[in-house]
């Protein structure tokens, strides 16, 4: 500062010549001079003893026995240093050398100055500094310290609580905190982070954003699974080769010993074990050589081959790109891009359908059922031996089973054709079924409901529908099951005592919803469906309420065909009630009770033009979907989505949270008469013979 003020010197000003009193001053002026010079000399002695003494605290401290605090910033353990300013020290670094040598030195000795202060010094002479700037100068320092305060927290802190903090981003502000810096994109990419988002979101709506992702976890089993299943066989392809080699090799070692002619020729081999004294000619000693050296080969190599190869090893994808796949998918569902495949093939109108993620399979009032490849939509093969037409269907990975008008139920194997197993007993056509376990339940237009059951060979009748029932379904969970009927009702039946627990509208009576909400048309379609409540943290997903034409997998009978009795094999049950009365209100209660935790809320579609949704427990309609014009015939569900498909041609898609309308989609020349629905595809199928298939998953 003293050299600042020194370059204020009166005699550097240019002056005429000067009177008696201006002579005067100028000597004070030059007695003020020498003073100004003295405190400048004891400057330049104060400044170097200054710096001497605190320069090497600040950069050595550990060489000083007297403790000193830091900030965060400034300690010497700390990881998150600021990396110098490139373009502001470069214009600092311009401004700097425009001034003269003194100023630039006068600068240096400020900044010096500043550096090796405590932090008691340091604040000192920042509030100098500070008062006497004006606004102008403030404005700047305040603009400044926008940037300055700013720091790094993700390398300041630990990585555990940067996680936590990561974990509480969206997945669009991840992906923008990852351009950040290396450092920032290590943490954000991590799977640790990305895990959290895909338990938020996949297979159930985030509660703070309200997204839900697909599952799309069928398909990759599906996918390892056939993956697994290529590897084994070409491992027991390859395995028939090596014994195929060997027992050539063996053939030809095996001479016959009556054409001994040297007793010193002897060859022994290792891997079989192989001895033979033989007299050999030149071309047998060389045929002899070469079996050897290829039996000792496959044996090394046999022996050299890692225990990896031969079991297949699980390849794990980041948990950024699991979520990734999955956002696309449900971008398509939200913006309704797909891509479309119509089969054709039927002659007579399609009534019912299911897929997984290698075939599709449909039944038709021509006879027949057909299996299509969903990715090609190739014909594989056509199921001929009902006389009428097919119904309902449902398959899983060992066998398929199809209802019809012609009063039967068969068991196939759809993957030869073969007809494995033929059910008799209603008196009219099937028109639904649906198995899960070891329980097959099929609704026929006798107005009764028939459950089958595999694993005792017994069957029981259930009795109170007045119409055709249209639809089945089995919740194993709560061991009920659900009916619709074109009596315009819904029913709900205990598996155990055969009784029925309640009906959803129709007829007032004892266990009838005290205010009537019910369908005012034939109802044809009941789904089960979970309702998640907003606390629930559990993944386990109830992948029996995705449903529609295509219910989840069954792992209901076995794989082994012959076990599946035929035609009159089946012996009916005969205790307790099934006619469908109605049980006394305290049996009712009793039974509720046990199971009020558990049973889900269903959905509905009837020929009034209606969709709705009933809570179990209570038997009240929660909601009412409106939009079709005429009659629903076919209806699907999963636990974000609704599809319907009508008589007025059409298939709409639903939100199931909020009930709106997201798409509506036509094509078909004739009514819907059933849809499906999984993670990435709706499929429908119409009166008009044709499948249409909408693909909104990723190609």
């Amino acid at each position: 500062m003293s050299l600042l003020w020194s370059r204020m010197d009166p005699e550097n000003m240019v002056a005429d010549t000067p009177e008696v009193g201006e002579v005067e001053k100028i000597e004070g002026n030059k007695n003020m001079k020498g003073e100004q010079l003295a405190n400048g000399a004891s400057t330049a002695a104060i400044l170097p003893k200054f710096l001497t003494k605190h320069i090497p605290q600040r950069l050595y401290p550990e060489s000083h026995k007297e403790p000193r605090s830091f900030c965060y910033r400034h300690h010497p353990d700390f990881k998150c240093k600021r990396q110098a300013d490139e373009s502001n020290m470069d214009v600092l670094q311009r401004g700097l050398e425009n001034l003269p040598e003194q100023d630039q030195e006068a600068i240096t000795h400020m900044w010096s100055l500043f550096s090796a202060a405590p932090a008691y010094e340091r604040n000192l002479i920042l509030q100098g500094i500070l008062s006497q700037c004006c606004s102008p100068q403030l404005s700047y320092v305040s603009s400044m310290l926008r940037d300055l305060n700013r720091i790094d927290f993700v390398s300041a802190l630990p990585s555990e609580i940067s996680f936590k903090i990561l974990c509480y981003l969206d997945a669009s502000s991840l992906c923008k905190a990852a351009q950040v810096s290396h450092r920032w994109k290590m943490l954000a990419d991590d799977d640790i982070v990305w895990h959290r988002m895909c338990e938020q979101h996949i297979d159930r709506k985030c509660t703070k954003c309200g997204w839900g992702l697909p599952l799309l976890e069928k398909r990759r089993l599906y996918e390892s699974k056939k993956a697994i299943e290529e590897r084994v066989q070409k491992l027991k392809e390859s395995e028939l080769e090596a014994e195929e080699d060997n027992k050539e090799d063996v053939a030809v070692l095996e001479v016959p010993s009556s054409t001994l002619k040297h007793k010193d020729s002897c060859l022994v081999t290792k891997g079989p074990e192989i001895t033979s004294s033989t007299a050999v000619t030149d071309a047998d000693e060389a045929a002899y050589e070469r079996a050897a050296k290829r039996l000792k080969t496959n044996s090394e190599s046999a022996e050299q081959i890692p225990v990896e190869t031969s079991v297949p090893t699980r390849l794990t994808r980041p948990w950024k790109d699991v979520y990734s796949e999955r956002l696309k998918v449900e971008q398509n569902w939200r913006r309704g891009r797909y891509q479309l495949k119509v089969l054709k093939g039927h002659t007579d109108g399609v009534m019912c359908l299911q897929f997984d993620h290698s075939v599709i399979i449909t039944g038709s009032y021509d006879t027949t059922a057909r299996v299509w490849d969903i990715e090609t939509g190739n014909l594989l093969r056509v199921l001929s031996g009902h006389v009428r037409g097919v119904r309902a269907l449902m398959f899983d990975d060992t066998k398929l089973i199809t209802g019809s008008m012609d009063r039967t139920i068969r068991i196939w194997n759809y993957k030869t054709g073969e007809c494995v197993s033929t059910l008799r007993g209603h008196t009219d056509g099937v028109v639904s079924l649906h198995f899960d376990s070891t329980l097959l339940a099929s609704g026929s237009a006798d107005s009764t409901i028939r459950v089958w059951n595999f694993k005792e060979k017994s069957f029981m009748t259930l009795r109170g529908h007045t119409d055709w029932v249209n639809s089945v379904f089995i919740h194993s969970e709560t061991q009920t099951l659900f009916s619709a009927s074109d009596d315009t009702t819904v029913r709900m039946w205990d598996l155990n005592t055969r009784e029925c627990l309640r009906v959803f509208g129709g007829a007032q009576g004892i266990n009838v919803s005290p205010n009537f909400q019910g369908h005012i048309g034939q109802v044809q379609v009941v789904i089960p469906v979970k309702i998640r409540s907003e606390n629930e943290d559990d993944k386990d997903s109830d992948h029996s309420h995705d449903h529609g034409s295509s219910h989840g997998l069954i792992s209901g009978v076995d794989s082994d065909h012959s076990s599946l009795p035929d035609d009159g094999d089946f012996k009916e049950k005969h205790d307790g009630s099934s006619d469908g009365s109605e049980t006394s209100s305290s049996q009712v209660s009793r039974t509720l009770t046990r199971r009020q935790r558990r049973l889900p809320n269903i959905l509905t579609a009837s020929l009034d033009n209606t969709i709705k949704l009933w809570d179990s427990n209570t038997g009240e309609c929660v909601k009412t979907l409106f939009g079709h014009v005429e009659g629903v015939w076919g209806l699907a569900a999963d636990n974000f989505r609704i599809v319907s498909g009508a008589h007025d041609r059409l298939v709409k898609i639903w939100d199931r949270q909020s009930g709106r309308c997201l798409h509506t989609f036509s094509g078909h020349s004739a009514p819907v008469a059933c849809v499906s629905l999984s993670d990435s595809r709706v499929a429908s199928g119409s009166d008009d013979g044709e499948v249409r298939i909408y693909s909104f998953g990723v190609a």
